[in-house]
């Protein structure tokens, strides 16, 4: 049976069990007549009679009692998961699956939800770390998280983080045994600290920016990871160099733990923004997160 005539089903159901045309109609909120027609035509599709009607009352046939008994329930079924369905529009409940990079989730994802996690213990966020371009329709994200310059323009943006500025710094230690580097090209004489981007495979490129100068610069060094935070615990050892979002190594300049160089060339990229691709549909509980999330 073909979905228009669920209508039918219905209209026979209603009938059936109100043993009335008339309150039937009522209920549903057309004429009996429309409901009559309705009846009629469900009957002649299935080919045999599902009513018996008397001037004084309706009630089933043999087989119009075996389809109330069958379909009855499902329907019954069918409309308290759709009014559960209304009732949670309206609830904050519900997971929600975002895609980011590391440090936008240590640094900017992670302060805000640890504020509103235990405000709405109903709602379940699951942070995947991906540093490429995930598509989040197919991989059924409801958002990504991304540097502003890197989302798609058919995509919806909610700013959640200030611009970035870069830092290149090393600790103390290692400064004693190598002179500091006057530019970006004095880089290549350093034992970097670099990132292998996991979804492409290459290495993270340098970016500087001087009076409109632009570079782009490759290093080498003695370890790669593929991953912020290793990084960060690798310079602070003296291993080497490495560039890194300057919020995460400030307080250890401030402290005298690590030296930034090269200040005047590094680069401020735009701030994190959550994306995704349409305001239709959203359910109160993400609503309630970009909310959360939304940069002020």
């Amino acid at each position: 049976m073909q979905r228009e005539n669920f209508n039918d089903l219905q209209a026979f159901i209603i009938v059936a069990r109100e043993g009335s045309f008339t309150k039937a109609a009522a209920q549903l909120g057309v004429s009996q007549s429309a409901l009559s027609h309705a009846i009629r035509g469900l009957e002649t599709r299935l080919d045999i009679r599902l009513l018996t009607r008397t001037t004084r009352s309706v009630s089933p046939t043999e087989a119009g009692q075996r389809l109330l008994d069958t379909i009855g329930p499902r329907f019954e079924e069918i409309e308290a998961e759709l009014a559960i369905l209304s009732e949670l529009k309206d609830k904050a409940v519900g997971n929600i699956r975002i895609t980011t990079a590391e440090h936008a989730a240590n640094y900017v994802l992670w302060p805000k939800l640890e504020k509103f996690l235990p405000l709405y213990p109903d709602i379940k966020v699951e942070i995947n770390i991906d540093y490429g371009m995930t598509n989040i329709v197919a991989q059924r994200y409801d958002a990504g998280v991304r540097l502003g310059d890197q989302i798609e323009k058919d995509m919806i943006a909610v700013r959640l983080s200030p611009d970035m500025p870069i830092a290149v710094v090393a600790s103390p230690a290692y400064f004693k045994k190598n002179p500091r580097p006057q530019t970006p090209h004095d880089l290549q004489e350093h034992n970097c600290i670099n990132l292998r981007l996991p979804t492409y495979g290459s290495m993270l490129v340098w970016e500087f920016e001087k009076a409109g100068e632009k570079l782009h610069v490759r290093v080498e060094g003695q370890v790669i990871f593929n991953s912020t935070s290793p990084r960060l615990r690798s310079v602070l050892a003296g291993i080497g160099l490495t560039y890194l979002p300057l919020d995460m190594v400030e307080q250890h300049v401030a402290e005298g733990r690590l030296v930034q160089v090269l200040q005047d060339w590094c680069p401020v990229f735009p701030g994190y923004h959550l994306y995704y691709p349409s305001r239709r549909h959203s359910s109160s509980a993400f609503k309630l997160l970009v909310e959360a999330l939304r940069h002020r």
